[in-house]
Formats: structure tokens, sequence, C-alpha cells
């Protein structure tokens, strides 16, 4: 008897090593089958949906194949499909062709004031999309544009010189707001490039230009086509532009359709979804071409086992000619939009800069916008969604890397690639699945803040998994082997090996998924309720309301907020060594 209290008693080692392995699987369990559920759930109830007719109080829904009928071949599917892939692609060009212009300039010649440019190349990304949007609307509109009121003040005529409710204006504000991103991903390949091949093309005698378009674009042809692609998948889910300057003037893509079948009554919930599933397929064969390209990366390789030292192309006397390209670059794509939106903010209504506008300045809107009614519960909604999110999602995302980067469990590749496939959702049809989903399956949270937090998750989730996998892989396995050879529990080994060693990362992660969750409107647009909007519906709301001054001041705000934020980033990330990670 004594001998079987020995061996599996309360404080025997038999019974300390079982519930060692019980704690371990209830930790990886609930992230996994968290994962699971994020990712699957919504999509499953997504695909479902398409095939039900409206439901009303009349008549319950019903099965039909009205729906992709509707989407595939009624009287709007060629113009909406045509629409989406010129705007797409034409905002994929154009931000390429400006981000690979300036990469170049920045990385492979002697520009001067270099490293002052990479740092101001990072501040167009914190101004959130429909800030952006609208800034260029109150510069480019035909009737009140900032732009076209001086140009005809100078020229002394009627002529509308912009036009931003176009296609092409649809596709100048896009494009520009997307060059940052084309910019840092080819800025990444042409720092990495041997400049072995131009500096034999410029001892031959070859022309910058033709060194530049014979040599190094078709190394880097793989970056290019890569980034074109990403451009692509992130240009064609865009939702601020074609609302905000599409709707007005009947110009529909996909993500403007489907908030117009969901705004119709009774809302068209199966039509949209057919809509979504057609914009995902679009977003995964986009992201599919990208992941091929990858693997056939080797024929463009130049960095091999042999050092070598970059060097720059000399532009002579042209490179001040290229600073200044900078320059103008800065001018249009941040101070043109926030000083207009500075300047109006601080007007009592809209009007063009004017020697009686300048009598007219104050703070007003300000203090104005501090006082509406729900403003500080909606600043509130915001920061909870925010930390909440990326709190949880720094945790999970630690979770799950280590299952997939340490373990050797059979079919880990399989949850790598769920906890990433939201990175094919657009923002809508996210919201879209999430709505229906919740609104089936009961469980208190439809019409909550809770839904929009779930949703955050899902969208972000896998930006944390790459932040925490990357410094994972950099974390040797024989500290936790160490560690577990002491008698350390697997419970105490993450919690006192993996995740302080996790920091940088995990600090990175966590601010980058604040600032994201923050600026997020295209999978909150269909989720929020009154009393449940964040900064962004708030943003949304003023526009549809016409307060320009107030939206403008709200706007000047966060942006400041945001700017702070990636300062505080920054500042972290030289303290804790994240730049570097």
């Amino acid at each position: 008897m004594t001998e079987a209290v020995g061996r599996w008693g309360p404080g025997s080692h038999a019974e300390r090593a079982r519930w060692r392995f019980d704690s371990r699987w209830v930790l990886i369990g609930v992230p996994v089958a968290l994962v699971v559920w994020l990712a699957i759930v919504p999509l499953t109830f997504l695909f479902w949906q398409s095939f039900l007719t409206p439901h009303t109080a009349a008549r319950p829904a019903e099965f039909t194949l009205e729906n992709f009928r509707i989407a595939y071949f009624g009287g709007e599917t060629f113009g909406l499909f045509v629409n989406s892939v010129i705007f797409a692609s034409g905002t994929a060009v154009f931000a390429l062709f400006v981000g690979t212009a300036l990469a170049w300039m920045n990385e492979r010649t002697n520009t001067p004031f270099k490293k002052l440019f990479f740092a101001l190349s990072i501040i167009p990304l914190v101004i959130p999309g429909i800030l952006f949007t609208v800034a260029w609307m109150l510069l480019a509109s035909p009737k009140i544009g900032l732009l076209n009121v001086a140009l005809q003040g100078l020229f002394g005529t009627d002529y509308v010189f912009f036009n931003i409710y176009t296609m092409a204006g649809m596709i100048w504000v896009d494009g520009l707001h997307y060059s940052p991103i084309a910019f840092l991903l080819m800025t990444a390949a042409f720092r990495s490039m041997d400049p072995s091949l131009e500096e034999s093309a410029q001892m031959s005698g070859a022309s910058i230009l033709q060194i530049a378009y014979r040599i190094t674009f078709k190394l880097a042809w793989p970056a290019v086509l890569g980034s074109l692609l990403i451009l692509f998948v992130r240009a064609i889910e865009s939702f601020e532009v074609p609302a905000l300057l599409g709707l007005p003037v009947g110009i529909h893509v996909y993500t403007s359709a489907i908030f117009n079948a969901i705004h119709q009554y009774p809302s068209q919930i199966g039509l949209a979804s057919s809509y979504a599933i057609t914009l995902l397929v679009l977003c995964c064969f986009g992201i599919y071409l990208q992941s091929r390209l990858s693997y056939q990366s080797s024929r463009f390789s130049t960095v091999t086992g042999k050092g070598f030292r970059p060097r720059t192309i000399d532009l002579g006397r042209w490179r001040w000619l290229a600073a200044s390209l900078f320059v103008l670059y800065f001018v249009v794509i941040v101070l043109l939009p926030f000083l207009v939106l500075v300047w109006t903010s601080l007007q009592k209504f809209y009007s063009a800069p004017s020697w009686d506008a300048l009598s007219r300045l104050s703070f007003d809107n300000y203090f104005a916008v501090l006082d509406f009614p729900g403003f500080w519960t909606t600043v509130q909604n915001s920061l909870f969604l925010s930390l909440t999110c990326a709190t949880t999602i720094m945790l999970v995302a630690a979770v799950i890397s280590w299952v997939v980067v340490r373990t050797k469990i059979p079919g880990r590749w399989v949850l790598d690639t769920l906890a990433s496939m939201p990175l094919v959702f657009p923002g809508i049809v996210l919201g879209l699945s999430i709505m229906i989903c919740y609104l089936y399956i009961d469980i208190g949270i439809y019409n909550t803040i809770w839904i929009m937090l779930v949703a955050y998750v899902t969208r972000f989730l896998p930006y944390g998994m790459r932040y925490v996998s990357t410094s994972m892989m950099q974390i040797h396995k024989e500290l936790e082997e160490s560690a577990a050879m002491s008698g350390a529990s697997w419970s105490m080994n993450f919690r006192r090996i993996v995740l302080p060693l996790l920091k940088p990362g995990l600090l990175a992660g966590f601010i980058y998924v604040v600032i994201v969750s923050i600026r997020e409107l295209s999978s909150s647009i269909l989720l929020y309720s009154p009393g449940n909007e964040v900064v962004s519906i708030m943003i949304w709301e003023l526009w549809q309301n016409g307060q320009y001054v107030e939206l403008s001041a709200l706007g000047v705000m966060l942006i400041l907020l945001l700017f702070v934020l990636v300062m505080i980033a920054q500042i972290i990330g030289r303290r804790f060594g994240i730049a570097e990670r």
C-alpha cells in the first residue's frame, strides 16, 4: 500500500510527469484550436451563405444558385470584373514604378541624404488609407479641390485640371498610398545584390540607364514580379479608395459591390458572399503566383559565399536631380495631404486658402471633436481592441511558432498554413464571413465589440506569426534542452526561456499590430454597432455626414498619435535590438 502510494500518490514523480504532459497539451491545444476555428469556420459559413436566398420575416432562406448567376452572368458582371482588374493592375504598376525608381536611386546610386530619405519613406505608412483618400479629395476634387482652385485662379479659367473621381484618380491615390511598400520591398532586393556585373558594364562603357535596364532590373526581376503580385493583392482588396472615390460616380469594384449588397433592403448577404468568393479567388491566385515565383528565384541569384562590398553608381551632377525627386515625392505623398487636413481642420467651414480664410483660423473643430457624444468611448474602444488584439495575437503566435519551428509533429505545416491563411482574406471579405458566422452561431458576441476583436485577431494573426517565427528560428534549441535536463517542465521552459528570448520579436509584432489595428476600417465597416464604434468608423461617419472640418481635425490627431507610436517603436527597437532583428 505504501509502495503504491509512493508510486502514484499526489507527490509522486509519475503523477507530476503525467500532469506536465497534460498541461503542455492543454496550453498547446487551445491556441491550435483557436487558429483552426478562426481560419476555417467563418470561411465555411461564407461559402454556405452564398447558396441561400435573403432571409425575411415573410420567407425563410432557401437554397439557390441565383447569387452565383448574378455574380458571374449578371448585367454588371463584366464591368465589375474589368473595373476591379484595371484598378488593381494600374495601382500595382504605378506603385511599383514609383517605389522601384526611388529604391534604385536610394540603394544603387550616390544620391545625397539617402539615410534621411529612407527614414522619410516610412512616414506615409502611418497615414490611414481613409485619411489619405479624404486628403486627396480635398486637393483634387473638380469643384472644391485646392489644386484646381489654385490653378484656376492662376490662369483665370474654369478648366478642371484634376478630377479625382475617375479610374485614373483612384489609381493615383491608391498607387501613391502603396508606393512606400514597393519602395521597402525593392530596397531589400537592391541592397543584397552583388554590384560586380554593374561595375563590369560600367567599365565597358555602358550608360547609367543601360546598366539599370539591362542588368540591375533584370537581376531583380523576381523581386519586381513578386512585389507586383503583392501590390496587386493589396490593391484588389482595397476598400477606402473605391468607396470614397468610385461609388459617388458609379465606378464599382468587388469591394464596393460587397458593401452595396449588404446595405440593400433586404440585405443581399448571399450575393455579397458570391462576390466575396470571387474576390477571395483572385487574391489566392495572386498569392499562389508569388509563391511559385519564389521557388524559381535561384536562377537570378547574385548573393553567394563570395563577399562583396556594395558600391554605388556615380550620377555626377544628376545626383541633385535625384535628391529633388525624393523631395517632390515626400511633398506629394506626405506634406500636401497632411497640410490640407491641417488647413481644413482650422476652418469653420471648408474653404480654399485666402486672406479672409486666414482670419478665420481657430482650434474650435478640435474642441468640437473632443466634445462629440461618444468620442471618448470610441477612443476607449479603439485602444481596447488594439491592445487586446495585439496581446492575444502575440501569445497565440508564440505557441504556434514553437509548434511549427521546434517540434516534429506530423502535419505541423498545415498549422502554419492555417495561421497564414487570413493573409489572402480581403478585409471586407473577412468582416462579411465573421458577420455571417456569428449571426448563425449565437454565442452572444454578434453586435458587440467582441466580434470586432475576433475579426482583428483573425486579420492580423499572420503578421504576428511572421515576427515571432523569425525570432524563434534564431533561438537555438540547446537552451530548452538544457532546461529540460535540469528538471524544468514544459510550461516553465516556455515561460522562463522561450518567451524572454522572444521579447524583441514579440515587442516589435505587438507595436505593429497595435498601429495597424487602430487604422483598420475594411473589416470593421460591416461589424460595428451603435456604441461600439472605433476611430476609423467615426472618420467614415463624419465623411458620410459631410463634416469635413471635424473629420480633418480628428484625422490630424490620429496621424499624430500613430506617428508618436512609430517613434516609440523605434526607440524601443534601439533599446531592445528589434531593428537588428
